[in-house]
This record gives structure tokens, C-alpha cells and sequence, in this order.
């Protein structure tokens, strides 16, 4: 007989309550092992809208955003707004080790289900609630999209071009951090409960939750007394000057990043990439005689870096992405190619780990590729259990642990009750 495999998280059992906002939350902790129970509203949860979809059809089990955030999760449909729900949800309670939930601050309490009800059911009961501004304050019952957060946390001010307008990042990064903090969070109450048997909520802020992405800005603040600038695809900072580095280039293919060093990698690189350029007619004749050795990157002028960075402009427009990147590893120098989705996809690095898995999803009659977890464990390993759950997957085989059976669910999927 086969050998069940272990997990990290053996027998931990998480109800899943959450957005988009916690999504990740429940996902490192299923990727861990956890058993994660995702419960969503009788007819699905409205993520489940958010495309990219599966050969671009719009519907609500082929959602690739879905796919991606709920893999290693059962799925089951419950409504607590109605007292059966409710009553339902408490027996649950009963074997629970974690809630996540991403309700509005005192909506819980409204149903009397918030955590001091609940954790008198279950004291070892650990509650992660997941809310924009967290369950206190003048701004706890506001609402936040990833870019009020991003723009209210303050980490939008730092990115983008010095001349222009702020801007976010192209994918909705404010959640990414919120869910993994939560994690965080999460892990270390049931670290503390394993110390002392006792649960706790955890209450996650996402606004503080990204000011962490970002913490340098206001300790720059608070000792310099003055705003950090956005400098874009540069860097600032490294000279007295007040000098920008640009750290982005065009190459034939693509971009690459290479960045004018201080220290003794800085020299080398330098170094070497003046030979190469020379190697091929295109080094000026200020940068074969300049003596890198002595090159100060702390007191480094703006007219001194746009004139090196001019003629590395030229030559790297001369080059592709794979001669950079073999040259770099050949000579030791810092830099690489800006890598690509596809190029991500084929990185013989990643592959030789294992990151992509493929998942078979029996609904689709296709298999679909995603990232494993990024850290591999000695011992026991993480992995990807099962593809995101279809709505209401699961409710016969998770209601028949509180007695309820076929007969009872009809009637309560009648009730709209699941």
C-alpha cells in the first residue's frame, strides 16, 4: 500500500472567506498543506468573472485568475446570511483551526459571528481578517482597491518618471503583499498555538502591509526630512551628486538591466564591459583611458554618468539579449537580460527546480502549467495537491463530517442556504 505523503501542515483545517484581497493567504497556506476549504456564496464567488478565461470564453469555471489563486483549496458554497448558514458554519467551527476573511469590519459581529462568539465555540480558534485599513481606526470602514492601496500606502509616489505622474505596476501587486503578510501573520498565531493552545485574531492592514514594501521611503523621510523623488527606470541615491543611474537599456531584442557600480564588482564590470565595447570599435577614447580603480561612485557628477552611460546606450542597441547574458557569466560582470512571460516559461534555471507543474483539470480535458511553491524543503515537500475547486465542489464531502446527507443538501441548496 501506497505511503500517504506528509505535509507541512498536517492536519491544519482553514476556512477560506476571503476576496481577491486574501486569496494568496489561503493559497500558501494550501500549498503548505493545510487543508483550505474555500467558501463562497450559493451560485460562486464574483472572482470567479475576472478574466484572463480559458480559450478566451467568459465563464465562471475557466477563469485562469481563479485557477491560479485557489489551486490546493476544497471548494463548498455557504450562505451565513441566512440563521441556517449560520448555524451551519458554527458546526464547522467545531474542527477549524484557521478562518481568513476579508469582510468589512463589524459585518461578522452583525450576524453574531465574529471571532468572540466563534472562538468560545472552538477557543484554540485562530481568526485572520484581511481589510484594507484594519479593524480600527478613522479609515476602517473605507473601502480600497489595489490602487487606493497602492496610492494610499504611498508606494505609488515612488514609481514612474520624475516629469510625469505616478503610476502602479502593471499587475495588482498591493494584494500580492497583503495576502502574503497575512500568511505571515497567520503562521505565527498557529506557531503560538502549538507553544500554548491558545488561539487569537489576527488583525491584517493592507495599507501597512504594503507601507512595508516600501518601508525605506519614510525612514528617508523621517531622517533626511525630505520626499524621496521617482526616478523611474534610474537609480538614485548612490551619489552625493545627486546623480541618476539609469539601470534600463534597449538592446536588438528586448531590454537588459546593467548599472554603473561603485566597490570592487562595479570596477570589474566596468572594467570589462569597456574591453568588449573596445573589443568591437565601440569604446570612446575617455572610457579606454578611464582608470576605473579610482572611479568613486559616491561623488560621481550627472555629466560624468550621461557620458559613460551615452556610449553603453550605443553598443548595448548593437547586442541581444542571450550575448549580454553569456557574456556577463563568461566575464563575471553584473547585469542581465529583462526577462519575458515566455522567457520565464522556458528558464532552464526554474525547470531544473521544478517550479512549473502541470494540472490536469478533468473539467477542461487539459492540463494547465503553474508555479509551485518557490521554496523546496529538505524533507517534506510543497506542492500543488489539487486544481482549484468548481463551485460547490466539495459540499457533500465536507457537510457529511456534521451529519448532514444528500437529502439535507438538496433542501438546503432549495433554502439558498448553500
Amino acid at each position: 500500500m501506497e505511503k500517504k505523503q506528509k505535509k507541512l501542515l498536517e492536519d491544519c483545517r482553514v476556512l477560506d472567506f476571503t476576496d481577491e484581497t486574501g486569496f494568496l493567504c489561503g493559497k500558501i497556506l494550501g500549498d503548505l498543506g493545510a487543508d483550505v476549504i474555500k467558501v463562497e456564496r450559493p451560485g460562486g464567488d464574483p472572482s470567479r468573472n475576472i478574466g484572463p478565461f480559458y480559450k478566451d470564453i467568459p465563464d465562471p469555471e475557466k477563469s485562469l485568475y481563479w485557477f491560479s489563486y485557489n489551486h490546493n483549496k476544497r471548494g463548498i458554497t455557504l450562505n451565513i446570511e441566512t440563521e441556517t448558514g449560520r448555524e451551519i458554519l458554527k458546526k464547522l467551527i467545531e474542527k477549524t483551526d484557521i478562518i481568513i476573511e476579508t469582510f468589512k469590519p463589524g459585518y461578522l459581529k452583525s450576524l453574531g459571528i465574529d471571532y468572540d462568539v466563534l472562538c468560545k465555540i472552538n477557543p484554540k480558534l485562530i481568526m485572520t481578517s484581511i481589510t484594507p485599513f484594519g479593524q480600527n481606526g478613522p479609515y476602517k470602514d473605507y473601502r480600497g482597491s489595489d490602487l487606493v492601496l497602492l496610492a494610499m500606502s504611498g508606494f505609488m509616489s515612488l514609481l514612474g518618471d520624475p516629469d510625469r505622474p505616478p503610476v502602479r505596476p502593471t499587475l495588482p501587486q498591493s494584494f500580492m503583499w497583503i495576502g502574503m503578510h497575512a500568511a505571515e501573520g497567520t503562521l505565527m498565531a498557529y506557531y503560538y498555538r502549538g507553544l500554548t493552545g491558545e488561539g487569537q485574531h489576527v488583525d491584517v492592514s493592507g495599507q501597512a502591509a504594503i507601507v512595508w514594501a516600501s518601508s525605506i521611503a519614510p525612514a528617508y523621510y523621517d531622517y533626511n526630512k525630505e520626499i524621496p523623488k521617482r526616478a523611474g527606470s534610474f537609480i538614485s541615491g548612490r551619489s552625493v551628486t545627486g546623480a541618476l543611474m539609469r539601470a534600463v537599456y534597449p538592446c536588438k531584442d528586448g531590454f537588459i538591466t546593467y548599472i554603473i557600480y561603485g566597490g570592487p564588482a562595479g570596477i570589474r564590470t566596468n572594467k570589462k564591459l569597456t574591453e568588449w565595447m573596445a573589443s568591437r570599435g565601440m569604446a570612446p577614447e575617455e572610457l579606454k583611458n578611464k582608470n576605473w580603480d579610482k572611479f568613486d561612485i559616491t561623488t560621481v557628477t550627472q555629466e560624468e554618468i550621461d557620458e559613460i552611460e551615452e556610449a553603453n546606450r550605443k553598443f548595448f542597441e548593437t547586442i541581444t539579449k542571450d550575448e549580454f547574458f553569456k557574456k556577463v557569466i563568461e566575464s563575471d560582470m553584473l547585469g542581465y537580460p529583462v526577462t519575458t512571460a515566455k522567457e520565464i516559461m522556458e528558464d532552464e534555471q526554474l525547470r531544473e527546480r521544478g517550479l512549473w507543474k502541470d494540472v490536469y483539470h478533468e473539467d477542461l480535458n487539459a492540463h494547465i502549467t503553474y508555479p509551485s511553491f518557490f521554496a523546496k524543503f529538505s524533507t517534506i515537500p510543497c506542492n500543488i495537491w489539487r486544481r482549484a475547486p468548481l463551485i460547490g465542489e466539495h459540499n457533500e464531502e465536507v457537510y457529511r463530517e456534521i451529519g448532514l446527507n444528500k437529502k439535507d443538501l438538496i433542501l438546503l441548496k432549495e433554502a439558498n442556504v448553500i
